[in-house]
């Protein structure tokens, strides 16, 4: 028998469990939402924008709920979705191996459950780190065994209010106006806004620079002098690429004087921080973002080792930029230190939330509350900019409006990417979190849905006339009670 076939064995026992894990937990439960039309079309209970792991929790969750009537998007071809095999250029992830990840509760579903099921048990004590091509494998697994209804090759262009109801504009795979209820951006790392990019960088041909985000042609960079800014994890890993790719040379230009080396949120990990930390007052978790955010977060130790160990690399730290300058065929940079040349530059300077910046958010942009307007006060610490960006947000990732009554729609979009870490923490991007940041979600949906549909979910209390009791069930001793008790 081949080891191909083996695998295969052990991945049909494995599901056949889950079946019937899920069956002795009556999952999913029974369908309960009321079916709703909108001129003549059927409107979707959720919508769920990105199918990525986020948004392949969130859905899942719902089903799992009850909440049958939902569909994911996502512009991504199948197997593709989200960042893993796509811009993020480490070997393997950052979180520990044992972390439940999008398992929502059911031990079977774990990736350590998939990777078992195929290598065994001693396979599963040698492996260090997920590599991240079988991250994304058991993603396209979990999609599957679970049968979550996602459609790829097709993008959100547009939202709208129509009444009580969302309307969406997409284009691809799908075309066409689709109404839902409820929607979730499960839109990642990008959020809702799009690639932090440098002043220093405005007017700069884009065949000179790109985003650690964007789709880099490695290969192209083969002989050329290359700037990294930065040293987090996104820079070693675009450094090591262009390293391994054959680059001449890759300098990181470091602003900070020393690398930070301790991941602090890491450390302070529990089940506290996962379901206390939106219960905090506002001041507190502007704190501990705030302090994280100073602190900065460490690049893997094998991620700084596989830059390291290439003769031909630098950590220029102490190196600020101050000015980049476009000239015939290459970049002159002006740094804290000394002016340097260089062919190409990458720039890993992470995300921001202007949502002003996507077009598909422009009815929604105007009247998002952020914290800027009035959650955050000065009493509270200096006031970060990024952080001043991040929408304030209702207990299910919902968001607010600037000016009550201007944007009801607002209280049924959900932001569940990682522009909600601020309001909500880390529970709706990070592998550690997300089937807690899943189940907080769904449950303010399910509650939403019900409270909507009140009246019907009375009338059909009233209506409903299924006897448990058929009447043979004792003798009517009445005329005896009469008799006996008679006076």
């Amino acid at each position: 028998m081949s080891a191909q076939v083996d695998r295969q064995t052990g991945l049909d026992a494995l599901e056949q469990r889950l079946a019937e894990d899920l069956s002795l937990l009556e999952l999913p439960a029974k369908p309960w939402v009321a079916e709703r039309t909108h001129d003549g079309e059927r409107v979707r209970d959720v919508v769920v924008i990105g199918a990525g792991m986020c948004g392949l929790a969130v859905t899942a969750k719902l089903i799992l709920t009850g909440i049958n009537n939902v569909v994911a998007y996502d512009a991504a071809p199948a197997g593709l979705e989200g960042p893993w095999v796509t811009f993020a250029r480490m070997e393997t992830l950052r979180s520990p191996k044992t972390l439940h990840g999008p398992a929502l509760g059911l031990p079977q579903l774990t990736f350590r459950a998939w990777f078992t099921a195929q290598w065994g048990s001693e396979a599963w004590e040698s492996l260090d780190k997920i590599p991240k091509q079988q991250w994304m494998e058991y993603l396209v697994w979990y999609r599957n065994v679970l049968d979550l209804p996602v459609r790829n090759n097709v993008r959100m262009t547009g939202i709208a209010e129509a009444g009580d109801l969302i309307a969406l504009d997409l284009e691809g795979a799908e075309t066409g106006r689709v109404y839902t209820r409820h929607l979730v951006l499960a839109t990642g790392r990008s959020g809702l806004g799009g690639f932090a990019v440098p002043d220093f960088l405005d007017g700069i041909d884009r065949r000179f620079w790109a985003h650690s985000a964007d789709d880099i042609d490695f290969t192209a960079l083969q002989g050329k002098r290359i700037a990294v800014i930065g040293a987090g994890a996104s820079s070693m890993d675009n450094a090591a690429t262009a390293l391994e790719s054959g680059a001449a040379s890759v300098d990181l230009l470091i602003r900070r004087k020393e690398m930070p080396r301790i991941n602090k949120m890491t450390g302070i990990g529990s089940q506290g921080v996962v379901h206390g930390m939106h219960q905090l007052p506002d001041a507190w978790k502007w704190k501990f973002v705030d302090y994280t955010a100073a602190s900065q977060t460490p690049p893997p130790r094998s991620s700084t080792l596989r830059v390291s160990r290439h003769p031909n690399a630098r950590f220029l730290l102490d190196c600020g930029i101050r000015a980049v300058t476009q000239e015939a065929e290459n970049l002159l940079i002006e740094t804290t230190q000394q002016p340097m040349r260089y062919d190409f530059l990458i720039a890993a300077t992470g995300f921001k939330n202007d949502f002003s910046g996507r077009p598909e958010f422009a009815a929604l942009a105007p009247h998002i509350r952020s914290w800027s307007d009035g959650r955050y006060t000065p009493e509270m610490g200096a006031p970060r900019e990024d952080m001043l960006a991040s929408p304030d947000l209702g207990p299910a990732f919902e968001f607010r409006e600037k000016i009550p009554g201007a944007c009801p729609m607002l209280a049924h979009i959900h932001c569940f990417n990682d522009a909600a870490m601020l309001t909500h923490g880390k529970v709706s991007g990070d592998i550690p979190a997300v089937s807690a940041g899943a189940d907080r979600l769904v449950r303010g949906i399910t509650a939403s849905l019900f409270a909507e549909d009140v009246e019907t979910h009375f009338a059909s209390l009233i209506a409903y006339d299924i006897p448990e009791l058929q009447g043979d069930e004792w003798l009517d001793s009445t005329p005896l009670l009469n008799k006996d008790n008679a006076l």
